[in-house]
């Protein structure tokens, strides 16, 4: 009896022993498997073709290193928040400032190995990456901006009553007319300019008729009254041969412009210091732009900036940065600054938008790459790093300034190491077929 119980037990002991071996040999198989390369959610545990596109399915072999990695967890950490380089394995204050700890994310940390691939000898065959070192250089950062024709206020002028009088006559008739400088505006009736150049005409016939010194001190300082009321020389020579001064008197514009402002009419009376027209020079005009807080800091006077407008199609006009607003806009949160544009063609007209874009350059060299070598997950930034030319690894960074195709790497890189900036999708798509990055599932990225 015992020995038929001891050949039981022995018969029982095989048979199980043989059942977890073909277990193992049916998990060491499942390492093992074909799938397409354009359609990796096909998987086949023997050969043939996509059921999709029939292309011929690829073998895939994982490594039980791969394997591991796959199914590496990130534990739990916290830092302080004010010293990110102290941290700790559990909640607490902060030993520096007494802070409670922050939570380390997989979204917060940088420089983060969050896959691996492996690559064979045959996948080297259809595998031709292309890398970029980490570079350390100096950055530019494009920043586009609208903006505003306005009339520059060095060029605006005013045509004003230098005496008291009454408008007589008005040779600008509509506002909006160009006038040039020297142009007759209105001619006005003011008793004080009438009696002002029969003082300069006395003066002037008695110095030439004694040539005494006084008639000639009376005649200058007559002549330099009317001219600065606005008379003009050839008019007091004209009063002079005739020897009388007319009724109305012409006024003469003494700056070339666009009338903004028309309020001479025939008839009204003017005080001394009212102005008959407000002129505006547009052979220079002003382009306003506002600069967001976060890119105020990049703006200096100098930098160039190119302009583009929709009744300019195809042209692109230059200035460079001579005003800015030492005060920000507290409601928009903008800097307002601006630029000088020569326009005496007369295209640019006050009220036009500006399409801007200013050139600027960072202070410091940056650690820079490609932007074709970051995969944008939405929740972090990944890089495909070469380790040798067999094995790349996933790392996560943190990105500053992008400009020009360049992509300013704050924190996981360091400069001299090689990025992957074509093939690095194949790699991610290697990745996926391995079960994806390691602290979240692939399709969460």
């Amino acid at each position: 009896m015992k020995i038929f119980s001891l050949i039981l037990l022995l018969l029982i002991f095989g048979c199980t022993k043989e059942k977890d071996h073909n277990n193992h040999q049916e998990i060491k198989q499942q390492q093992v498997y074909y799938t397409c390369a354009m359609h990796p959610q096909i998987r086949s545990d023997k050969p043939g073709r996509c059921p999709i596109c029939e292309m011929i399915l690829t073998k895939v072999e994982i490594d039980q290193e791969e394997t591991e990695t796959s199914e590496h967890k990130m534990s739990e950490l916290w830092r302080c928040k004010g010293f990110p380089d102290i941290t700790s394995e559990r909640p607490m204050a902060c030993p520096v400032d007494g802070s409670p700890m922050i939570e380390i994310t997989p979204e917060m940390e940088a420089g983060k190995v969050i896959s691996k691939v492996k690559l064979r000898k045959a996948q080297l065959h259809h595998f031709k990456p292309d890398f970029f070192p980490v570079t350390n250089m100096k950055m530019s950062k494009n920043i586009r901006l609208l903006g505003a024709v306005f009339e520059s206020e060095e060029k605006e002028s005013k045509i004003p009553a230098r005496v008291p009088g009454r408008v007589e006559k008005v040779y600008v008739k509509v506002t909006g007319a160009y006038i040039k400088k020297g142009d007759p505006v209105l001619e006005i009736y003011s008793p004080q300019l009438i009696t002002g150049g029969e003082e300069y005409l006395l003066a002037r016939k008695s110095y030439n008729k004694t040539k005494n010194k006084a008639f000639k001190d009376l005649y200058k300082e007559a002549r330099e009254k009317l001219r600065l009321w606005g008379v003009k020389d050839f008019q007091l020579q004209n009063w002079y041969e005739k020897g009388k001064i007319p009724h109305s008197i012409t006024i003469y514009s003494p700056a070339t412009g666009i009338v903004q402002k028309k309020n001479a009419v025939v008839g009204k009376y003017f005080k001394e210091g009212q102005n008959f027209f407000e002129l505006s020079d547009l052979t220079t005009v002003w382009v306003e732009m506002d600069v967001y807080e976060q890119d105020s800091g990049l703006v200096k006077i100098g930098q160039e900036v190119e302009l583009k407008f929709s009744a300019l199609p195809g042209q692109v006009l230059k200035g460079k940065i001579d005003f800015i607003n030492p005060v920000l806009d507290h409601q928009s949160r903008t800097l307002k600054v601006r630029t000088s544009i020569e326009n005496s063609y007369g295209k640019l007209r006050p009220g036009m938008v500006a399409e801007s874009t200013l050139k600027t350059v960072l202070e410091r060299n940056r650690l820079v790459i490609p932007r074709t070598a970051i995969i944008d997950t939405g929740k972090r930034k990944v890089i495909w790093q070469k380790i040798s030319d067999t094995t790349y690894q996933a790392k996560t960074i943190h990105t500053g300034f992008e400009s020009e195709g360049y992509v300013e790497v704050v924190q996981g890189l360091k400069e001299g190491d090689f990025v992957v900036i074509e093939g690095n999708f194949l790699l991610d798509a290697q990745s996926q077929l391995f079960g994806g990055y390691e602290d979240f599932g692939h399709g969460n990225h």
